[in-house]
């Protein structure tokens, strides 16, 4: 077989097939755009194609800003993977509202405040939000703005038509093509319409072995609290910040989630003093705010003391996520816990008794 140019050819031929070539191959490119600009498969570009689009891609700060900005939506989870287990149909019977839960794995407290600036810019009237309080709210020491998985600043933007610089990649392709499989039915959705999946394994798998060993692992004795020490919580600067900013109408439940009693530490410790000044913190942000209410669920309480009700010190079981549910909307109500399942802190001074 001989190649149809060689090297006897006149230099013409070889001239007509490279613009032939670059022609096929910007046409291929050009198509390969528009297909991605056309499935959007984030919901982050101001002009495509109008169908309903799915929360497909793993990573939740590429997937989610689109459920943000849903109007089918009007109340809101914001949170880590403490979060994530509050169902937003049961949220929606308890509290009132349509609920998207919009909690991010390992998520920090920037990100998470980037995440809730987009669904209040897109709500004329949004109706509530929860925010969950766990760890990333109490890193003393430099805001921790990232964490090593990517964060696409320019789907967050107020300005969507930057997208059309973005999304010309390999990631974006594949992810346009996983639009499309998951709206054909040929794939799963990583997550439900609004937000939620069950990221837990199935229940009957649960190992009371093995759950004590990951909530109780040998560990050195944590260094004693220093009198007098003053701890910074850069992380309260946004929040403070985006509580005086809610609209009028919309309530803030504040939850600290029911972390496991083994990861609570004691308040002699200098973690303790830590969480203790944390919560104070807490306290007075809520409280001078009147659409916010602070739930605390971080406290030793027949949930957070059971071992049996926890996969690891994090992440309870789905049936606590019921009762997480079904106690929040008690102190909505601005009820206490009959059963000691949760406190309303009212003054900084409780605070420092959080831990007994």
């Amino acid at each position: 077989m001989t190649s149809s140019i060689s090297s006897s050819d006149p230099p013409g031929a070889w001239a007509r097939f490279l613009r032939r070539f670059a022609v096929s191959a910007g046409v291929l490119l050009a198509l390969v755009y528009g297909f991605v600009a056309l499935v959007d498969p984030w919901g982050a570009l101001p002009l495509s194609l109008p169908i309903e689009r799915l929360p497909v891609t793993q990573n939740q700060r590429f997937a989610y800003p689109m459920l943000a900005r849903d109007s089918s939506f009007d109340s809101v989870v914001i949170g880590t993977s403490t979060l994530r287990l509050l169902d937003p149909v049961q949220l929606d019977a308890l509290l009132g509202g349509r609920f998207a839960n919009l909690a991010m794995n390992d998520s920090t407290a920037w990100e998470q405040m980037r995440l809730l600036d987009v669904f209040i810019d897109a709500h004329a009237a949004p109706r509530q939000v929860i925010i969950g309080l766990d760890r990333p709210w109490c890193e003393a020491g430099p805001l921790r703005r990232l964490t090593d998985r990517p964060f696409p600043e320019w789907i967050y933007a107020p300005s969507r038509w930057r997208g059309y610089r973005e999304i010309f990649n390999l990631y974006a392709i594949e992810e346009a093509g996983r639009q499309v499989a998951t709206i054909a039915g040929w794939a799963r959705p990583r997550y439900g319409r609004a937000g939620y999946a069950n990221f837990l394994p199935d229940d009957s798998r649960h190992d009371p072995a093995r759950a004590h060993a990951n909530l109780w692992p040998p560990q050195a004795p944590l260094p004693p609290a220093i009198p007098g020490r003053q701890f910074d919580f850069p992380p309260h600067a946004l929040l403070a910040e985006r509580l005086q900013r809610l609209p009028a109408g919309m309530r803030a439940l504040l939850v600290l989630p029911p972390i496991h009693i083994g990861s609570q530490p004691p308040p002699e410790t200098a973690e303790g003093q830590r969480w203790a000044q944390c919560k104070a913190s807490i306290i007075r942000l809520a409280a001078s705010v009147p659409q916010a209410l602070l739930v605390d669920f971080m406290i030793p309480s027949p949930i957070t003391r059971e071992d049996a009700h926890y996969w690891d010190s994090l992440h309870y079981r789905l049936p606590v996520a019921t009762t997480v549910m079904q106690a929040l909307a008690g102190a909505a109500r601005g009820e206490a816990s009959a059963e000691g399942l949760y406190r309303l802190p009212a003054t900084e001074a409780q605070a420092f008794s959080i831990f007994q």
